[in-house]
C-alpha cells in the first residue's frame, strides 16, 4: 500500500484519539473542573454533535480549495484546539476547545478519506479508504485505555498536549510526501438535503443513530459503571477498555463475514437485536467476572459490527447516492454518540446511578431495530444521475 495512504490514517488515528479520550478519565476531569459527572459526559457530547453537523457542511463549503493546504491548515487548527484544552481553566473554555477539536476532526477525516481514495489505483481504492476508516474505529475503541494509563502517568491535561504534538508531525508528514490535491467538485449543501428524501435509506441512518446512541448511552460512563458495579481499580478498568477494544476492532471484520455470507439485511437485524439483548444482560453478570467480560467482549465485538453490512446496504440501495449517504451515515453515527452521551448524563444526573444505564441503552437500541426493519421493507427508490447534477 502507497506510504501517503499511511500518512493519512495515521492522521486520522491522531484526530480520532481526541473524542472518546476523555471517556475513561470523566471522573478526574470533573474531579479537577470542579463539575458533576454528568456535565463531564457532555464534553462528549458536543464533540459528537458538532462533528456530525460540521463534517458535511465544511467538505461542501470548501470544495474549492486545493486538499494538501486545507488538510495541513485544518491539522493546524485540530493541534491549536488541543493545545487550548491543555491550558483550559474551566469548563466553559473545555467545551469553546472541543467545538474547535470536533470541527476541525470532522474536516480532517473526510479530507483524508478523499485524498486516500484519490492517490492510489481505483483497484486499491477500496482498500486505501479502508485503512483510513479502520485507524479512526481503532482510535475512537483504544482512545479510552491508552487515555486511562497515560493520564494516571503524566496527568490528564498533558494527553491533549500530546495529541496535539502528533497532529503536527501529522502535518510534516503530509507536507513532506503528500503532492499537491486539486479540488474537487462536491455536491452542493442542496442535493445532500435532498438525497434525505429517499425514506429506505434515512431509515438505515436512524438506525445507526439509535444504536449508537444506546451503546453510548452506558459506554461515554463506562469507567465509573466499572468502578460502581465492579469495584475495579484504574488497573483493571484499563484491561477491560483494551479488551472491549480489541473486541471492537475485531467486530469490523465479524459484520463483515455475516454481510457476506447471509448478505445485509439478515445481518444487519442479527446485529442489532443481538447488540441489544448483551446490553440488556450486562449488569446482570457483574456478579462473576469472567461471565462479565465474556459477555462484555460480546457486546464489545457487535457494537462495531453493524458498519459494514449498513455501508454495504446502502451501496445496494441507491449506488448513484451512495456516497452521499455514506457520508450522511457517518454523522448519524456521531449523532448518536451525542444523543446517547446525552442521554446517560441526564440519567446520572437526576438519579445519580449509573447501573440503570444498560436497561435505557438497550431500549433505545430497541428502537434502532424497528427502524431498521422499517427500512428494510420500504420499496427501494434508486436516485437518477442526474439527480446529483
Amino acid at each position: 500500500m502507497n506510504v501517503k495512504v499511511y500518512i493519512l490514517a495515521a492522521a486520522a488515528v491522531t484526530v480520532g484519539l481526541v473524542e472518546l479520550i476523555v471517556g475513561g478519565i470523566l471522573p478526574t476531569i470533573a474531579d479537577d473542573l470542579h463539575i458533576s459527572l454528568g456535565s463531564a459526559g457532555q464534553l462528549i457530547t458536543i464533540f459528537a454533535l458538532v462533528y456530525a453537523i460540521s463534517g458535511p457542511v465544511l467538505l461542501s463549503l470548501t470544495g474549492k480549495f486545493e486538499r494538501k493546504k486545507l488538510l495541513l491548515f485544518t491539522l493546524f487548527l485540530f493541534s491549536l484546539g488541543n493545545v487550548m484544552t491543555f491550558f483550559s481553566p474551566t469548563f466553559t473554555w473545555m467545551m469553546i476547545a472541543r467545538v474547535i477539536t470536533a470541527i476541525s476532526a470532522s474536516l480532517v477525516i473526510s479530507l483524508a478519506i478523499i485524498i486516500a481514495g484519490r492517490i492510489v489505483a481505483p483497484s486499491h481504492r477500496a482498500k486505501a479508504i479502508g485503512l483510513v476508516f479502520m485507524g479512526v474505529s481503532s482510535a475512537l475503541v483504544l482512545g479510552v485505555p491508552i487515555g486511562i494509563l497515560l493520564a494516571d502517568m503524566i496527568g490528564w491535561r498533558a494527553l491533549f498536549l500530546i495529541i496535539g504534538g502528533l497532529a503536527l508531525l501529522a502535518m510534516l508528514g503530509i507536507y513532506i510526501f503528500l503532492e499537491t490535491i486539486p479540488s474537487e467538485k462536491q455536491p452542493p449543501l442542496l442535493t445532500q438535503v435532498k438525497a434525505l428524501g429517499n425514506i429506505k435509506i434515512a431509515g438505515a441512518h436512524f438506525a445507526t443513530m439509535f444504536t449508537l446512541a444506546g451503546h453510548y448511552t452506558l459506554y461515554a460512563y463506562f469507567a465509573p459503571f466499572l468502578e460502581k458495579t465492579m469495584q475495579m481499580n484504574e488497573t483493571w478498568v484499563s484491561i477491560s477498555y483494551f479488551l472491549f477494544g480489541i473486541a471492537a476492532v475485531a467486530g469490523g471484520a465479524l459484520g463483515g463475514a455475516l454481510a457476506d455470507k447471509f448478505g445485509s439485511q439478515k445481518s444487519i437485524l442479527f446485529v442489532i437485536g443481538s447488540f441489544a439483548v448483551s446490553l440488556f444482560i450486562l449488569p446482570y453478570t457483574t456478579f462473576f467476572s469472567p461471565l462479565f467480560l465474556i459477555v462484555m467482549m460480546l457486546w464489545g465485538a457487535l457494537s462495531w459490527a453493524l458498519a459494514p453490512p449498513q455501508q454495504n446496504y446502502i451501496i445496494e440501495t441507491d449506488p448513484v447516492t451512495s456516497d452521499i449517504h455514506q457520508s450522511f451515515n457517518n454523522s448519524a453515527l456521531q449523532a448518536g454518540i451525542a444523543l446517547g452521551s446525552l442521554i446517560g448524563g441526564t440519567v446520572i444526573g437526576t438519579f445519580g446511578s449509573v447501573v440503570d444505564l444498560a436497561p435505557i441503552g438497550a431500549v433505545i437500541v430497541v428502537i434502532a431495530f424497528c427502524c431498521a426493519w422499517f427500512s428494510l421493507r420500504r420499496p427501494v427508490v434508486t436516485a437518477k444521475a442526474e439527480y446529483l447534477k
